[in-house]
């Protein structure tokens, strides 16, 4: 008797557990979306933050110390603050992640020359942001973008 009570329980735990694992894989779509979403808002927010003051002719000042030429002030800008456009509002954001992963390479390379992981000119914000953009560039856009939206740009350039 208690041992068909046991099987009895066992097969409805197993049931139940098998429901719930259902539901949380609908919720783990939905929650892989927003939060895809989520990073690619911020990584945005955080390009278009710090490419804006790069219009601003005091920038010149700072390009020339480190020996990159004054034309370089307009495509550094744009690279950032379009590139942090088109992340948030998910279009052509493989191509805007690499060249913002490419802005990043410079950062850390050129500007800042890899000397500490932290500290004075550390490297660690610049290759969060480089990772972050590497894996926009694997993974695309996702569902909640314009580029799903619209469905008609290839999926090599989302």
């Amino acid at each position: 008797m208690i041992g068909n009570k046991v099987t009895i329980l066992l097969i409805y735990l197993l049931y139940t557990a098998r429901e719930n694992i259902m539901d949380a894989k609908i919720r783990e779509h939905i929650l892989h979306d927003i939060t895809h979403f989520g990073i690619r808002a911020v990584v945005g927010t955080i390009f278009i933050v710090h490419g804006f003051p790069k219009f601003d002719p005091g920038f010149l000042n700072f390009l020339a110390n480190i020996g990159v030429p004054a034309a370089m002030q307009y495509p550094i800008a744009l690279a950032e603050f379009m590139g942090g456009i088109m992340l948030i509002v998910g279009l052509l954001t493989r191509i805007a992640a690499s060249i913002l992963a490419i802005d990043m390479l410079g950062a850390i390379f050129h500007v800042k020359q890899a000397a500490s992981l932290t500290g004075q000119r550390g490297v660690e914000y610049d290759l969060l942001l480089l990772a972050t953009s590497l894996a926009v560039i694997v993974v695309g856009p996702g569902r909640i973008s314009l580029s799903h939206i619209l469905k008609k740009i290839p999926r090599f350039l989302q």
